[in-house]
């Protein structure tokens, strides 16, 4: 129980970190433009301690959830004192607006991808090959047939005296490549697995050999075995298993670059296929709020994502902390470039909707517009506040009544 405490607080601190150097990264970059960035907190509610330096304030506040980065003059709206108004931030370039409002969601890619670094060249990164392509029916050894009833005697890998090694008393050698079973093509390991199951008695098995087809006969035994829904079934078995690919590969310190971008873009690939997904997935939330199975795909909160962290260090899954932090990163990064306010991507359109505005009226001989009203967007940023919010609402409540555990 302790190390699940652990995992959830260590989680959770990896968040609050993560957001804390987003709004650091819209900092740096204002500062480097020469905007004047007025505070720099860290959470939110009442002040725990501030200091001054310079131009600006920076603090902790006492709700460690996210932060907050003052800078004078974001929109035309905003108040700004006399000595303020030369450097507000709505007059500068629109490039560079452009960079300090993207900066959040970098630094969340930069954070992403040293978590996978480092996990290339310690853990491991995952091997995505391994989950999404079949196992080829190659043999990896050879070895008995025999009886499993339970979960003990399955993982006991010694042959029983006088127990029958069907495979190897074929012919069949490590290496050889399964083509068929029974007459029946064989592309993938599960195949061969589904149809030996099923059968018994001599059986025709064609395998390739180097260059050679070999047609062999093995004399399938059925056996009683612990199948994976848990029953004891009679099934075929042959005694041959292949090489199961390794679940993490690993890197050295030069090689885990190239990786780690790949996996990367990867990554990229599917945040945004659950971006595109997010809304359908909303139904089966509020069902598992019910009582309804919690599907496993359906969105999180921070505090489901923060008890998947802790049952992860619970179970010494350390991969599977690390992997997690660097999805939520670059999850948060992706949708904050969405281009709805009061996302930093809303903002970033506004700014460049006033760029292709004046342009265009440029073309006509006509003056550049003013910033953009953003009280006439108020309306719809509401809305989406409000919609957000109940988002956040559902998830939360089905991370508390129905989570997503690990298995």
């Amino acid at each position: 129980m302790l190390a699940y405490i652990i995992g959830v607080v260590l989680f959770a601190l990896g968040i609050c970190i993560s957001v804390a150097l987003h709004e650091a990264g819209h900092m740096v970059t204002a500062k480097a433009f020469g905007m004047k960035v007025r505070r720099y907190f860290v959470g939110f509610g009442p002040t725990v301690f501030s200091f001054r330096r310079g131009e600006t304030e920076y603090g902790l506040k006492w709700i460690p959830l996210g932060g907050f980065c003052d800078i004078a003059g974001m929109t035309a709206l905003d108040e700004v004192t006399e000595e303020e108004s030369p450097r507000a931030m709505w007059r500068f370039k629109t490039w560079k607006r452009t960079v300090v409002m993207m900066a959040g969601s970098v630094t969340h890619f930069i954070l992403g991808f040293v978590v996978l670094y480092l996990m290339a060249v310690t853990m491991g990164l995952p091997n995505i090959a391994a989950a999404s392509e079949p196992r080829q029916p190659v043999i990896a050894s050879t070895s008995c047939a025999r009886a499993a009833t339970t979960s003990a005697q399955l993982n006991d890998t010694a042959c029983p005296p006088g127990a029958p090694a069907p495979a190897k008393a074929a012919g069949m050698l490590p290496g050889d490549k399964i083509l068929s079973v029974g007459g029946k093509p064989t592309p993938a390991w599960d195949t061969v697995l589904q149809i030996v199951q099923n059968s018994g008695g001599p059986t025709p098995i064609t395998v390739q050999r180097g260059d050679r087809t070999l047609n062999l006969v093995v004399d399938i035994p059925r056996v009683q075995r612990l199948t994976s829904d848990g029953q004891v079934r009679e099934v075929g078995m042959m005694g041959a298993s292949t090489q199961i690919p390794p679940a993490y590969l690993h890197y050295n310190g030069a090689t885990a670059i190239g990786a780690t971008f790949s996996f990367t873009g990867t990554m990229f690939s599917e945040t945004a296929q659950r971006l595109v997904q997010f809304p359908e997935r909303i139904p089966a939330v509020i069902s598992a709020i019910f009582g309804g199975e919690r599907d496993p795909n359906t969105p999180v909160s921070v505090v489901g994502a923060s008890r998947i962290g802790g049952e992860a260090v619970e179970q010494g899954l350390w991969e599977i902390f690390f992997f997690l932090l660097a999805s939520l990163n670059f999850f948060i990064g992706v949708f904050n470039l969405l281009p709805l306010l009061p996302l930093d991507g809303g903002h970033i359109a506004v700014v460049w909707y006033e760029r292709v505005r004046d342009w265009l009226r440029g073309l006509r001989g006509k003056a550049a517009g003013g910033p953009v009203d953003y009280t006439k967007l108020s309306a719809v940023t509401m809305v989406l506040v409000v919609i957000g919010g109940g988002i956040t609402l559902l998830t939360v409540t089905a991370d508390i009544v129905n989570p997503i555990r690990l298995q």
